[in-house]
């Protein structure tokens, strides 16, 4: 296995993509064979056929694509106390270290100029959200965890855009092309915006990684969701995106909730702050965080669910809702999580594609999640949620 910045053919960008590729497929694999289900053949095969180039560790790779993937997925296969593919993650650990300090540098640059970050700046999954995430799980103890930690803190301090105050995470592009916002906008999701950077800096902190201004900037993300919190009778929602004509009117323009989802919804929404409530010992903000995630289980917000999928769909709210239950002070969340594990075998068959993401192979791991009881890889930590 060689890394390398050099550029990649299309076959092989398609086989190291977590979202999409034999990447993910490996990590279901390796959950598989750590219980039995499955074999360890199956999983050599998958991450052979993910490395057969080489493994592309240019500036662009991110948590979800290239050797950050990889890195992610090997490593789950030491879940078992087996110390597996020691070489090849040592020498990615370099490259990797490499990788987070230019794009440390790149995107300190930036912050000091005041132009906009973009999501391939700091989001989960091509960002340095997503790369800091891999630090705390592989080399929590790292210099490089720290710097990026500052990074994230200078990243939520709100700036100056034109005759606006935004929050620093503000982007000047749109979340989707079919999706505009014009003047830019400030994401809330878990994939790329407030959610991720919030779930990160309370996993860091639970973890006992902390930096000057941690604490300062879980409160100003807590008071901006807090701002943005809109309440119905079926739990509180918040915007996918706050845009300039959000900010002039002091409401957003979203009609009303939107999925429950993880990506975009208050199901993401409401773990992130949870963990942010668990890190600061906010008793109040962790009730209120575990009754919304508990209204996310129940109909209507359920019913918005049309897919089964990690992203957008009925796993990925399986997931973070299991996830959030085992920290949770009540089992209001608990007692809805076979109703919604009935509703996700149903739906499971409809997801045409094989991707982690949004297919068949997010889904079996949370299938295997319902039948085990507990995941051996702690493969959702890709997603934030532990």
């Amino acid at each position: 296995m060689t890394a390398s910045p050099a550029v990649v053919t299309s076959d092989e960008v398609d086989a190291q993509s977590l979202s999409s590729g034999a990447v993910g497929a490996a990590l279901l694999a390796v959950e598989q064979a750590l219980d039995g289900s499955g074999d360890w053949a199956t999983v050599r095969q998958l991450i052979k056929a993910a490395t057969a180039g080489p493994v592309d560790a240019a500036p662009h790779v991110g948590l979800y694509y290239g050797a950050p993937a990889i890195a992610f997925t090997l490593h789950a296969t030491t879940a078992d106390g087996h110390d597996r593919y020691l070489g090849a993650r040592t020498a990615l650990d370099q490259h990797l270290r490499r990788l987070i300090r230019d794009r440390l540098r790149t995107a300190n640059e930036r912050l000091d100029s005041g132009q906009p970050a973009t999501f391939a700046e700091y989001d989960l999954f091509y960002g340095l959200t997503g790369l800091a995430t891999l630090l705390v799980r592989l080399a929590p103890g790292s210099d490089e965890l720290g710097d990026l930690l500052h990074y994230v803190v200078r990243l939520t301090q709100p700036r100056r855009e034109d005759d606006l105050v935004v929050p620093g995470w503000w982007v000047d592009h749109d979340p989707d092309p079919l999706l505009p916002t014009p003047g830019g906008h400030a994401n809330a999701g878990m994939a790329h915006g407030a959610a991720g950077l919030l779930a990160l800096l309370a996993h860091a902190h639970l973890n006992g990684h902390q930096v000057t201004g941690q604490a300062d900037a879980i409160s100003r993300l807590c008071a901006w969701f807090d701002e943005w919190q809109q309440d119905t009778a079926h739990g509180p929602w918040w915007p996918q995106w706050v845009t300039r004509e959000c900010l002039c009117i002091g409401r957003p323009i979203q009609h009303g909730p939107g999925k429950p989802s993880w990506c975009y919804g208050a199901a993401g929404v409401a773990r992130a702050q949870q963990l942010a409530a668990l890190a600061t010992a906010d008793h109040t903000r962790r009730a209120a965080a575990e009754q919304a995630l508990a209204a996310c289980l129940l109909s209507p917000q359920l019913d918005r669910l049309s897919d089964a999928g990690l992203c957008h769909g009925v796993a990925g709210l399986y997931q973070t809702a299991y996830r959030a239950a085992a920290d949770a002070t009540t089992l209001a969340i608990a007692q809805e999580l076979p109703a919604v594990a009935e509703r996700l075998t149903a739906t499971a068959s409809r997801d045409a594609d094989g991707g982690f993401l949004t297919g068949r192979t997010g889904v079996a791991l949370t299938l295997h999640t319902i039948r085990s009881g507990q995941p051996h890889t702690r493969w959702d930590a890709c997603l934030l949620i532990i």
